[in-house]
């Protein structure tokens, strides 16, 4: 298990490789459809972004309403693939991580090659259990969005897998594969 906090330099991102397992801490940042959509916006507008992007880690979740006691409410990873029209601009502008479910398609891979980034997996349907690794959460922009809202989130020990790596070793290829070539083995 490797322990990684950012912020995440495109050095640490190219030691990565698909398959290894991280504890992640430090200061991410939530981001979803529609404020993707809204920081492609302001790129093409030349406004400035709400958050220095470089070397950064987006989190595609939206947070559920926060329970009495709690500094978030349950913040399970979405799905990757609907960013991908929006990401790999932010990648070109220094994102070097992303954090999510599911593949991503050969733009991002093919930009998270060129620029030095990393795409983690979080397990889908864990809410609440990785809501337990942030440690305070404050919206920062696009209020008006509600639970896709961009927060600031600071965390601590956010169990993740590296799904793609910067190298284009992606686990949902090269993962199946290996499992078939070690089942035809036992065969």
């Amino acid at each position: 298990m490797k322990k990684i906090t950012t912020p995440l330099s495109r050095e640490d991102a190219r030691a990565l490789r698909y398959g290894d397992n991280v504890l992640l801490s430090g200061t991410i940042y939530t981001a979803r459809d529609a404020a993707h959509a809204r920081m492609t916006e302001a790129l093409q507008l030349g406004e400035p972004l709400p958050f220095s992007i470089e070397n950064a880690i987006i989190y595609y979740t939206g947070p559920t309403p926060v329970k009495p006691g709690r500094v978030i409410g349950s913040a399970g990873p979405t799905t990757s693939s609907r960013m991908d029209v929006y990401t790999p601009v932010l990648i070109k502008k220094g994102l070097t991580g992303m954090i999510g479910k599911g593949t991503r398609n050969l733009d991002v891979i093919w930009m998270m090659r060129e620029q030095g980034a990393v795409y983690f997996g979080a397990v889908g349907g864990a809410g609440a259990l990785l809501s337990r690794c942030i440690e305070s959460s404050e919206v920062i922009a696009y209020e008006d969005l509600g639970t896709e809202a961009i927060h600031k989130l600071t965390i601590k020990e956010l169990p993740l897998t590296v799904a793609i790596d910067s190298m284009g070793g992606d686990i949902f290829i090269q993962g199946t594969a290996d499992y078939l070539l070690w089942k035809l083995h036992l065969l």
